[in-house]
């Protein structure tokens, strides 16, 4: 292992049942501690740490997250992400082990899960759906773009200690997303509007407003700092993404 340079790509992403955040520290704090001790006792140069924007905190407002911006977790995800951020911090100054963190957003490609899988199917309905009015902003990134930031991360010396936001330079909205969604799923955009507020407001009587949150509010990152250290550009735009995971999604679905 000496001289090697390890990914550290797996995490615990949803609560699946356990009441508190213990599961989430065990795995995305306690395993990534354990492997960062094991990679810098092996020899290697550096640890690459695939981490989350919802460091940052879970919404944007007037301007794009910034790397340097205070982190502001609000789930155990997120909690437990940042943790494993700063020991993987202490680990790098005491061992000499590199450390390059990248920060990402929504994650799109071909067999997505999670959030993601549950807007295909909300689009892959024949309902109307009350989205029209929603122009917020949300930054995501295609998996090939992520891989490829990854592997800038583990060559580049301006890798070493920094942390980086990723994502395509175009962000979209959750309307524009939804009619690209129909459209590679055959369907038609069948959107129409209610305002933002009184979605929130009806999702939050039925139990669902984080949920409701995460499609009417923005989630932007600022990206011109990592594109200037790294020289990557994220290069699948939000159209060829939607129709990937569209026709993958078709294809999984008439199996």
């Amino acid at each position: 292992m000496r001289g090697a340079t390890v990914f550290h790509l797996a995490a615990r992403v949803h609560r699946s049942g356990d009441p508190d955040d213990a599961a989430f520290v065990r795995d995305n704090t306690g395993k990534t501690v354990a492997l960062a001790e094991a990679a810098a006792a092996g020899g290697a140069r550096r640890l690459v740490f695939l981490s989350s924007v919802k460091v940052n905190g879970e919404e944007t407002g007037a301007r794009a997250f910034r790397a340097d911006d205070p982190p502001a977790p609000q789930d155990a995800y997120a909690r437990s992400k940042w943790a494993a951020e700063r020991e993987l911090a202490r680990i790098a100054a005491r061992a000499g082990l590199e450390v390059a963190i990248v920060r990402a957003p929504l994650v799109f490609g071909a067999g997505a899960a999670g959030n993601l899988l549950a807007l295909l199917r909300l689009a892959d309905t024949p309902w109307p759906l009350p989205f029209a009015a929603l122009h917020n902003r949300r930054s995501f990134v295609h998996v090939d773009d992520l891989a490829r930031v990854l592997l800038a991360c583990a060559t580049s010396p301006a890798a070493a200690g920094a942390t980086f936001l990723v994502a395509h330079r175009a962000p979209f909205s959750t309307a524009h997303l939804l009619a690209l969604l129909r459209n590679a799923l055959g369907r038609p955009p069948r959107l129409f509007a209610l305002p933002p507020r009184a979605l929130e407001a009806a999702a939050a009587l039925a139990g669902a407003g984080d949920a409701a949150r995460r499609l009417t509010r923005s989630l932007e990152v600022e990206m011109a700092s990592t594109e200037d250290a790294l020289g990557w550009t994220a290069q699948v735009p939000i159209e060829d993404a939607a129709r990937e995971i569209g026709k993958a999604y078709r294809a999984a679905t008439r199996a």
